[in-house]
């Protein structure tokens, strides 16, 4: 299904997101289940004291001072993806690149909210602007003090990832609308190098981690801000978009805690074959994040097409018959969350 290898695409070029366990990753297998309950309160009494706020602020700050090249791995039950990402900064910019290792081949450049991603096969490139949100990869937002409201922090042992010592650090959801998260980040640096996406009981839905990574590494953020701005002779899509409101729908009421980023049209090829424009509307904490896909339609049409939910790894979709179309949610986020949005969304102009 489409949708499913959008939300993919997302975590690898991204957005992610949302990374874990590298023994089993060696072995292509998707991660075990937690031997105990990672929300339980650690016996260890030497543990950095840190708010969320501040183990935030610490892993953005790390996207923004640390060169870094590396390999990382995305694994669930629904099986394995791998990316290698270049990511230079000087000061306040920051350009990456990421090459999708699996899959189609393409490549993802972002600057800022600038995103250009390439299909060498087809020769085609879609140009856009894309907030930055999700965890992993990529160069997380400012954290928001509003994040606190939602989840808590706290810091359960200290690990190696790729060769690297790393602070464990737990992020344990208020309510029952997102995810746990069990954070992995570099001790001297804070970047984030492996997360895993935890359910209810403490279960790992994902991980994703670095295989291998070189820290500081000798990269000219120039060079790739070149290397970005080559579309000549490639067939070159530029997305633009505005609110919810813009393209016609609204939220009811609002879902706790997140927020609404612009939404676009987007072409996608649809189920009896051909193209169709569908519009996308994405709504974040700052964490977690939901994708609304609304496809047009008539009843008749609506009547013939399957409702239902979906699982894979941490990804949930629910598809939804509208009155003159259909909506499909997709988030890492519980199926509860996407019925939420389901039942808020309605049409705010004809």
């Amino acid at each position: 299904m489409h949708r499913r290898k959008t939300a993919r695409c997302r975590r690898l070029a991204a957005g992610c997101l949302l990374l874990a366990g590298l023994g089993g990753m060696a072995h292509g297998q998707p991660p075990a289940p937690a031997a105990q309950n990672p929300f339980a309160r650690p016996s260890s009494s030497a543990m950095t004291e840190r708010t969320l706020g501040q183990w935030l602020e610490r892993m953005h700050e790390a996207a923004r001072r640390v060169n870094y090249v590396g390999t990382f791995v995305v694994s669930s039950a629904s099986g394995m993806s791998s990316a290698r990402i270049t990511h230079a900064c000087n000061g306040d910019q920051q350009i990456e690149r990421i090459e999708a290792l699996s899959g189609a081949p393409r490549y993802t450049y972002r600057r800022g909210d600038e995103v250009i991603t390439f299909w060498p096969d087809a020769k085609r490139a879609r140009a856009e602007r894309r907030d930055t949100f999700g965890l992993f990869p990529g160069q997380p937002s400012p954290p928001s003090p509003r994040l606190a409201s939602y989840y808590e922090a706290r810091q359960t042992g200290i690990e190696r990832v790729a060769g690297h010592e790393a602070d464990v650090v737990l992020l344990q959801p208020r309510d029952t609308l997102r995810y746990g998260y069990r954070l992995w980040l570099e001790r001297k640096s804070g970047l984030l190098i492996k997360v895993q996406t935890l359910d209810g009981e403490g279960r790992v839905l994902e991980q994703s981690a670095f295989s291998e990574l070189q820290l500081n590494a000798p990269l000219k953020i120039d060079k790739l801000a070149q290397a970005m701005s080559q579309t000549g002779g490639w067939r070159v899509e530029r997305l633009d978009g505005g609110g919810p409101g813009a393209e016609g729908w609204r939220l009811a009421q609002p879902v706790a805690g997140y927020q609404s980023l612009p939404c676009r049209r987007r072409v996608v090829g649809s189920a009896e074959g051909g193209d169709l424009s569908v519009v996308h509307c994405v709504y974040t904490d700052g964490i977690a994040s939901v994708s609304l896909f609304l496809e047009p339609g008539d009843a008749a049409q609506a009547a013939s097409r399957p409702q239902g939910s979906y699982s894979a790894g941490a990804t949930q979709s629910l598809r939804v018959r509208l009155a003159d179309g259909w909506l499909t949610a997709v988030g890492e986020v519980p199926q509860a969350t996407l019925r939420a949005f389901a039942q808020a969304l309605e049409r705010s102009r004809p």
